[in-house]
């Protein structure tokens, strides 16, 4: 099932893809796609509605991010061994978490805005966990259990922000539209593994990265029980998950950044793509 947000910022509604790729309209039957709505009892009734019952909206129309009142929007860094190798990083004991700010959050097909001063604006595509119940001290084997579903994130970054400004990544990571998320969350049940899913991002049509979530270092298993070891994950938080290699900071002889008026694509295999075009702030 695919769910997902659709309309003007801060006023979307819920919605469904159906199996003809239509979107329909939700909002008689939730609220929102956030929270409660998200537990397996919730998922279960919508999953017994019948789409074709429900109102079309016609297209085209704006996709909002696809959970909404995200909690914590968590990020694991460097958790891919092609990736860290790239960026001369060893490769980390335990997964790598900081945060980014829910300001960052956009629907997947918003510009991408460079905040005033940035020089090194680079882009990230990575596997999103959606929570869908609340969970603490949870074991590897129970893991996914909790999981709502999946989703495409950007991890936009920045990179002088994210390391010479001094203290936390978060710097380079929370600036304004640096968390593009969707188009939809797709649940647990159709996709299956999530460490069997291809990956990929273009720049101008240029492909940039390739990868699978095969090569993570940690799963996403690993990450949620490591996680709900130190802190409780509730419904409507979201993790992502790190990104493969070849992002600009990476780029050889010379790193290679975003500028205004670049587009970025980026698509996991059977959750959707996303499409960025980048400006400057005002």
């Amino acid at each position: 099932m695919k769910l997902c947000r659709f309309g003007k910022p801060g006023a979307e509604k819920p919605g469904l893809i159906d199996h003809n790729g239509d979107l329909r309209d939700l909002s008689q039957e939730v609220d929102d796609i956030a929270n409660g709505t998200l537990s397996d009892k919730s998922l279960d009734i919508l999953r017994n509605l019948d789409p074709m019952g429900l109102p079309k909206i016609d297209h085209p129309v704006r996709y909002g991010p696809c959970v909404g009142d995200i909690g914590k929007f968590m990020c694991i860094g460097l958790n891919y061994s092609d990736h860290a190798a790239e960026t001369g990083a060893a490769i980390p004991e335990h997964p790598i978490l900081f945060m980014k700010a829910n300001s960052a959050i956009v629907g997947p097909n918003d510009d991408v805005v460079m905040p005033r001063g940035s020089t090194k604006t680079d882009w990230e595509v990575e596997l999103g966990v959606v929570i869908g119940t609340r969970c603490k001290y949870v074991s590897e084997a129970d893991a996914l259990d909790y999981v709502a579903g999946y989703c495409v994130c950007n991890d936009v970054s920045e990179r002088h922000f994210q390391t010479k400004l001094t203290g936390q990544w978060t710097k380079g990571k929370s600036c304004d539209t640096f968390g593009p998320t969707g188009p939809w969350l797709v649940t647990r049940d159709e996709v299956g593994d999530p460490q069997s899913l291809a990956m990929s991002l273009d720049v101008n049509g240029q492909r940039m990265q390739t990868g699978n979530t095969s090569t993570m270092i940690f799963t996403v298993a690993q990450i949620i029980s490591h996680l709900s070891q130190m802190f409780t994950l509730e419904p409507g938080d979201v993790i992502s998950t790190g990104t493969p290699p070849g992002v600009g900071m990476g780029m050889k002889p010379e790193p290679v950044y975003l500028k205004a008026g670049d587009v970025m694509e980026l698509e996991i295999a059977g959750l959707g793509r996303q499409r960025q075009t980048v400006r400057a702030d005002d």
